[in-house]
């Protein structure tokens, strides 16, 4: 392998090349941490004196364009984008910092100015092609500012994270009138070693190799670079550029997704991982071995390296899915269980069979780690068979009683008769919630009708100690105070809206909130019910005769 790598410094990375991420690179993930990271190593450099070596970049050298007078070569990073994006977005606060009180000022301002965005006034030093579908970075580069009103997914809240990081650490520079100081050690000081190739069919395998022991990039970002290089390496040239662009595609649908929300990719990539192993592992693979597990499902050919990419793609799709439904977030507290939920919607079932086994998994699983709070070391091995077995072929008939059959030998009466076990519900919250839904939806089928959808909507939206309302307000400290008896549910204002009212005042509210149990609480008191300790544990026992009936215990 030839490579002709250069010590750069900063200055001399950006100047005379645009840098330009593709879509199917990750979006900007770097948070806190990492940028305070790097803004020590500024401030040791401009203290010491000393050159600070950063990094390694990793580029791809597409082609060369004219700018006015100038020439510039446009180089798509494979590695270091998060580096890179951070320091640009740090060159920009100091322009916008810098003031005209001297000649040096002006001089590093336009300088800065110039570096940024070209002489067509339109160019930029760095492009977000990559998820940036608010134009958060490029508004921020062109004009200085930013409309939060446009900022939508994960990615865009880093970038006006780091953005606002970045002046903050600026503004400290400038009230020393040391500015010129600091630009002047990030430009000079602050160095990386570059390789720039212009060969794609190298510059995958480049990557893997200078990061195969690295702990910055992530593994399924390593992954993707050794798809692409077996693309290169194994495929036959009249097909690999097609190839290629559906790689491309499928990647920038799964970075696309991640940059939605909390970043769930490493997951996916251990549950796709997982179900690819020819024999079922006794727990989720590691992110490290679901890459290999992959890579190896993925071959020489074609048609299983862009089958490997495609799984993960729809696992990654599921496992967000999974996540963003808050209403199954008490179910799926733990990874072994929410591997089996996604083994069951990957299947591609039909709707109903999948409806129903994954409500047989909501049943099972919370009974395990909901009622019997199990933590995430109990039953790695049961879950975990079962959702590969699901993923590589059992029939759906044969799943439902697996699912069934999880945890029945677990007594739940030893931990349900403990003395603290009923006063501790409202501790956990999410547990708590769920309860109470299901116990709504229980009420309503014995009436006939059916939930309040829009209520509840609500309710799952937000935190659920917005939602979780203590009969006996809290302010009370009664011994029973949170005791799954004392707790019922309200849309999120109404009950901020209570306070610590009395139950006698709370009541006429409690009638008309929408909520068939609560509003039940709410007829009670207004007939009369003095609500004290022997009301809240007839209330808990008519819950754990449901909880009981529910969940078969």
């Amino acid at each position: 392998m030839q490579l002709n790598p250069i010590h750069v410094t900063v200055f001399k990375l950006l100047e005379g090349r645009l840098f330009r991420i593709p879509g199917y690179q990750r979006s900007y993930s770097w948070g806190r941490h990492q940028r305070a990271d790097l803004f020590r190593d500024i401030e040791e450099a401009q203290r010491s004196g000393l050159d600070h070596f950063m990094a390694t970049v990793v580029g791809l050298t597409r082609e060369t364009i004219d700018i006015g007078a100038e020439e510039f070569r446009v180089v798509e990073l494979v590695d270091g984008q998060q580096r890179i994006t951070t320091l640009v977005i740090l060159l920009k606060a100091i322009e916008k910092a810098l003031g005209a009180e001297n000649a040096a000022a002006q001089k590093a301002k336009q300088g800065l100015a110039d570096l940024l965005v070209k002489g067509d006034e339109h160019s930029l030093v760095l492009l977000q092609t990559n998820h940036d579908s608010s134009h958060v970075f490029t508004d921020y580069l062109r004009k200085g500012g930013v409309d939060e009103r446009l900022v939508v997914t994960a990615a865009d809240y880093n970038i006006v994270d780091a953005i606002a990081e970045c002046e903050r650490f600026v503004a400290g520079w400038s009230a020393d009138g040391g500015l010129v100081g600091l630009l002047s050690t990030i430009r000079n000081r602050m160095s990386m070693i570059l390789h720039e190739i212009a060969d794609e069919s190298l510059v995958y395998r480049v990557f893997e190799v200078l990061n195969s022991r690295g702990l910055d990039v992530k593994w399924i970002d390593k992954l993707k670079s050794q798809l692409m290089a077996s693309i290169y390496e194994h495929v036959p040239v009249g097909t690999r550029e097609s190839g290629l662009a559906e790689m491309h595609v499928i990647w920038q649908t799964i970075y696309r997704t991640i940059g939605t929300d909390a970043d769930h990719a490493d997951e996916a990539l251990q549950f796709a991982g997982t179900f690819a192993r020819g024999r079922a592992p006794n727990k989720v693979l590691t992110q490290e071995e679901a890459a290999r597990e992959l890579l190896q499902a993925g071959g020489q050919a074609l048609k299983p390296i862009i089958a490997a990419a495609r799984k993960l793609e729809a696992i990654n799709r599921y496992v967000h899915e999974l996540h963003s439904d808050n209403r199954r977030r008490a179910p799926a507290k733990v990874l072994q269980a929410r591997l089996v939920a996604i083994a069951i919607m990957a299947r591609n079932f039909d709707a109903a069979t999948t409806a129903d086994l994954l409500e047989r998994w909501e049943r099972s699983s919370f009974r395990l780690f909901g009622i019997g709070r199990l933590d995430a070391r109990s039953y790695n091995r049961e879950y975990t068979h079962l959702g590969h077995a699901i993923a590589t072929g059992l029939d759906a008939k044969a799943a439902g009683k697996a699912i069934d059959a999880l945890g029945e030998d677990f007594d739940l009466e030893e931990r349900m008769s403990l003395k603290s076990y009923w006063n501790e519900w409202y501790w956990r919250r999410e547990d708590a919630r769920y309860v109470l839904f299901r116990y709504e939806e229980h009420l309503a089928a014995e009436a006939g009708e059916l939930i309040n959808a829009s209520e509840w909507n609500k309710i799952w939206a937000t935190d659920p100690a917005k939602s979780i309302e203590h009969v006996k307000p809290q302010h009370t400290e009664v011994g029973y105070l949170h005791n799954l008896g004392n707790l019922t549910m309200l849309p999120p204002g109404v009950n901020s809206s209570l306070g610590g009212s009395a139950p006698n005042e709370k009541a006429d509210t409690y009638v008309e909130c929408g909520l068939r149990g609560t509003a039940t609480i709410g007829r009670e008191i207004n007939a009369g019910l003095k609500w004290d300790k022997a009301a809240v544990t007839a209330r808990c026992e008519t819950l754990e005769a449901f909880i009981r009936n529910y969940w078969k215990i």
